[in-house]
């Protein structure tokens, strides 16, 4: 059963910084790319970011490019993504995804950027 624990997120100022962290389980991570996905109120869920290998460059959506950065530890079955800079129209709960495994989410973990 595939497993998707997502933690990290809170309430910050505009330009501030958190770290989102996903905790997978239920299958083999390091053969999966993960993802990093957002659903914002009332708008569509969007892919953030994505990584494949640890140490690779992940691909980022342009909206974050610069500000945010995904990485990945296979021995701790663990996907990060670190957020810098960020800005109001960051606000979303973050979703992390496998893309083997594309139907399984978890229950997300709200950001929230307000002064």
């Amino acid at each position: 059963q595939v497993q998707l624990v997502e933690s990290g997120g809170g309430l910050v100022q505009p330009g501030g910084s958190l770290r989102l962290s996903c905790v997978a389980s239920g299958f083999t991570f390091g053969h999966s790319a993960m993802s990093w996905y957002r659903q914002a109120p009332g708008k569509e869920r969007e892919l953030v970011a994505r990584i494949i290998t640890p140490g690779s460059i992940g691909t980022y959506a342009d909206s974050v490019k610069g500000r945010f950065t995904i990485s990945r530890d296979n021995a701790k079955n663990t996907v990060y993504l670190q957020m810098n800079g960020l800005k109001p129209e960051d606000t979303a709960v973050y979703y992390c995804n496998a893309a083997s495994f594309a139907h399984s989410w978890g229950q997300g973990t709200q950001v929230t950027v307000s002064s």
